[in-house]
């Protein structure tokens, strides 16, 4: 039933229409909710509102903090250290230098002061007013003094300007605020300090009975002390450049046996431990193991680790050599006897004697079962051999026609199916053994032809390697493409493994003995390439990579395993 949509609310200064009534087989207009309706009373609570729906807003993930050596922190801590002393015994050494002079400077205030009040009876009178007392000799440049006259204020002060001239032109007249400024030094005969308008600091001491002000300039303190400072703050700076520079190299040595580990560590880590005959004979220097020091404890640690793991992998490499041998001399074993088997049951069916029904369903079936486990024992066997290392048959090979010989087979086989090529216009040369070549194509069109339902399409593509997958000196890619359901994400990680099994279509029912894919990893690995899969419900990719190396290129490259897998 087709519903009439919902009206939009209306807007309030348009005019309410009446409601039309809904005609048959429509649906009643949906009227927009009321608003809650106000509280009566101003302190009765109105309906509950909704919690806001929190915002999100996008943030930028914080940066990952980029972590310093060990070396980087050492020299760190160290300039960081003998800076922080250096600060204070600079600071201690300016404080005392300043207290020092200011000091001196104090008692040769109050000395100058004790001077201007003793009389000087070679003198008939005061001159400049009474301030000749600026004027005496011993008084350094700047020197500035007021007379307080009997109201108690200075009303006129002088400073020493110029004391090579005679005694009047010696003395400059002090302005009104500088004058001012010694009005308010204390009267308790100790030295204060003052800073006078346009002339600096002063330390000024006036008498205790407040007759008289002087004053001697603090410049060369300031002066002398500053400069102190700054040749502890060059002398700091190039100390710790120093102390940096000679701090990084001394670390730099101190840490090199802690490098040598690490290295070993390195070069362990490199080793393909995971295949083959394991000999880890890589260890720690002793030099760089003695566990009297830090790091020669780290380097001792390390050769004791790389001792139990060579045991282990060494006890494991024993085991799965007997594994190999006993495959593979079962399996050479049971290739007589099954076909004896199979050889017998021919036989018997073929006979001049007509076996009956049941007879011959009993033979044939152990024809069949002879012939599957005969296969079975074939793929053992041979993959006990690739296991063992035995060299391949290398030889210069153009995989197109491979390609066309083994997608005829398999259309023979699998008629159902439709089948296709796509081949480049370039010839596609590989070095490797044709057989083993051959096999991998066998493998990968049987399996896509027994674990897909009829009408499928399966497409091999041969073509140049690109990207990362094609080495330093190109390759060879062989494609096997299907549009099949796929493989299980739970199956895709182990479809190269040894038995691997999926769903019910991938049983022996169907004539899968779980080894094909195996095969195909072995025989790539065995020729230095690599195999990989990709599966998505209808597409289903097998791409194998095989290096275009010169044959003892190829052997060196033997015996390495494709990505991902578990041998």
């Amino acid at each position: 039933m087709s519903g009439k949509p919902a009206t939009a609310p209306e807007r309030p200064d348009r005019p309410e229409q009446p409601e039309r009534p809904a005609g048959p087989g429509q649906a009643r207009p949906q009227q927009p909710p009321e608003p809650p309706a106000p509280p009566e009373h101003p302190n009765q609570p109105g309906p509950p509102t909704p919690p806001e729906a929190p915002r999100m807003r996008g943030r930028r993930p914080p940066a990952p903090r980029r972590r310093w050596s060990l070396r980087t922190r050492l020299v760190v801590s160290a300039v960081a250290l003998i800076a922080v002393v250096g600060a204070v015994i600079g600071t201690v050494t300016t404080i005392a230098l300043h207290a020092y002079m200011q000091g001196e400077l104090d008692r040769q205030v109050q000395g100058f002061v004790m001077r201007a009040q003793m009389p000087r009876p070679h003198e008939s009178r005061r001159a400049q007013g009474g301030l000749d007392f600026v004027a005496m000799g011993g008084l350094p440049l700047g020197t500035v003094g007021a007379w307080v006259g009997p109201g108690g204020t200075a009303e006129a002060g002088a400073m020493l300007a110029n004391p090579t001239r005679g005694p009047e032109e010696k003395l400059a007249d002090l302005t009104a605020a500088q004058v001012a400024v010694l009005n308010r030094v204390p009267r308790d005969g100790r030295p204060h300090t003052a800073e006078l308008p346009g002339l600096g600091h002063y330390r000024a001491e006036s008498t205790k009975d407040g007759s008289l002000v002087l004053g001697l300039p603090l410049g060369y303190v300031q002066k002398t002390v500053g400069r102190l400072v700054l040749i502890e703050a060059c002398v700091t700076a190039a100390g710790l450049a120093a102390v940096g520079l000679a701090g990084s190299a001394m670390v730099g040595i101190a840490l090199r046996p802690l490098r040598r580990v690490a290295a070993t560590a390195t070069r362990v880590s490199e080793l393909p431990l995971h295949q083959g005959d394991v000999a880890l004979h890589v260890r720690v220097p002793a030099s760089e193991s003695d566990g009297r020091t830090e790091v020669g404890q780290v380097g001792a640690a390390l050769n004791r680790m790389l001792g139990h793991v060579g045991s282990a992998l060494s006890a494991r490499q024993e085991s799965e050599t007997r594994v190999r041998r006993f495959v593979a001399d079962a399996s050479h074993e049971l290739r007589t006897p099954l076909a004896s088997i199979r050889g017998y049951a021919e036989l018997t069916r073929r006979g001049r004697e007509q076996p009956g029904p049941e007879t011959r369903h009993a033979l044939g079936r152990i024809e069949s079962e002879a012939e599957r486990m005969t296969g079975l024992v074939e793929d053992l066997l041979l993959l006990a051999r690739l296991d063992s290392g035995r060299p391949l048959a290398y030889e210069r090979i153009d995989l197109s026609p491979l390609v066309v010989d083994a997608v005829s087979d398999a259309r023979v086989a699998g008629s159902g199916h439709r089948w296709r090529l796509e081949l480049p216009d370039e010839p596609a040369v590989v070095y490797g053994d044709a057989g083993r070549l051959h096999q991998i194509l066998v493998n990968l069109l049987a399996n896509a032809r027994t674990h897909t339902p009829e009408g499928t399409t399966v497409t091999a593509r041969v073509r140049a390697a690109t990207g990362a997958a094609a080495g330093d000196d190109g390759g060879v890619q062989l494609e096997v493409r299907d549009d099949g359901p796929g493989i299980p994400a739970e199956l895709l990680p182990h479809v190269f493994e040894r038995f691997a099994r999926g769903d019910a279509s991938r049983s022996r029912a169907a004539g899968s003995t779980g080894l094909g894919l195996a095969i195909v990893q072995a025989v790539v690995a065995a020729h230095g390439g690599t195999v990989e899969v990709g599966s998505v419900p209808g597409r289903t990719v097998f791409t194998v990579t095989l290096p275009t190396a010169a044959p003892s290129e190829a052997r060196d490259t033997a015996g390495r395993t494709a990505p991902g897998t578990g041998r």
